[in-house]
């Protein structure tokens, strides 16, 4: 038997108006997982995101869920408080007095890669150092569980992979429990235990998919057999899912 989930979805659903997002969403992480969320555009990943945070309630089923940190898309640095100052953020809402809060995240800036840039401003930093000082913001709150929504989505393609691979490294010396949303499915595959996919709205699990491949994992293991075949099997997913939709649509239309 393993752990018990730290976080727990069963038979959620939830509406908008007169439109059905979520249709019975069973979802599970367990402590220092990282599992990832993918599904077709639009399907309802953020209204998850939201319910597991406390944003948001489901119509019916139930949740277990601790208070999670949440880093959303966009880093959201404000521009006039120096990078050490715009990691705390978080600490200040928890009311940590300001000298401690500071010295909890100094600690942290030279694993992340931001030693030497406490006093920098949003806008000295690369588009890599600014998610990494948002991922720092998030993580050093303490909380059990880290929500990610397309943390790399606004990155170029080698920047992504950079951090990528930065990710995984520290995940692996910390073990997050993290539940990660993005829309690249090689993303997904490479840094995940597991991966989930969503059907088209409204949606339901299609698939949970183990990723039982050996870590730490190396930029090689993209071009691996194994790895090649996780990624066939989930865009086959994905492909049916927004074919469908589409099919839909039409009938409708």
């Amino acid at each position: 038997m393993g752990e018990a989930p730290v976080v727990e979805l069963s038979a959620v659903t939830k509406s908008f108006g007169t439109r059905r997002v979520l249709d019975g969403i069973d979802l599970d992480v367990r402590p220092g997982e990282f599992v990832s969320v993918i599904g077709p555009s639009g399907c309802g990943k953020s209204t998850v995101f939201g319910i597991i945070a406390g944003l948001d309630a489901p119509d019916t089923g139930s949740v277990s869920a601790p208070t999670c940190a949440h880093m959303p898309q966009k880093d959201l640095l404000f521009p006039w408080r120096s990078v050490l100052d715009n990691t705390t953020l978080g600490l200040d809402v928890q009311r940590v007095p300001r000298k401690q809060a500071r010295a909890r995240a100094a600690e942290l800036f030279a694993r992340f890669g931001l030693a030497g840039f406490e006093n920098a401003r949003p806008h000295q930093l690369s588009g890599g150092m600014r998610q990494r000082a948002a991922l720092l913001r998030t993580v050093v709150q303490d909380r059990p569980v880290l929500l990610l929504d397309e943390p790399f989505g606004a990155l170029d393609s080698l920047t992504r992979t950079e951090m990528q691979t930065w990710l995984q490294d520290v995940w692996q010396q910390y073990r997050w429990t993290v539940l990660m949303i993005t829309h690249d499915v090689r993303e997904a595959v490479f840094l995940s235990d597991r991966v989930i996919v969503l059907s088209a709205r409204p949606a339901t699990v299609r698939r949970d998919v183990a990723v039982d491949l050996p870590r730490p994992r190396e930029l090689a293991l993209l071009t691996s057999p194994e790895f090649a075949a996780i990624e066939r099997e989930l865009i086959d997913v994905l492909h049916d899912e927004s074919r469908r939709a589409l099919a839909e649509q039409d009938a409708v239309g």
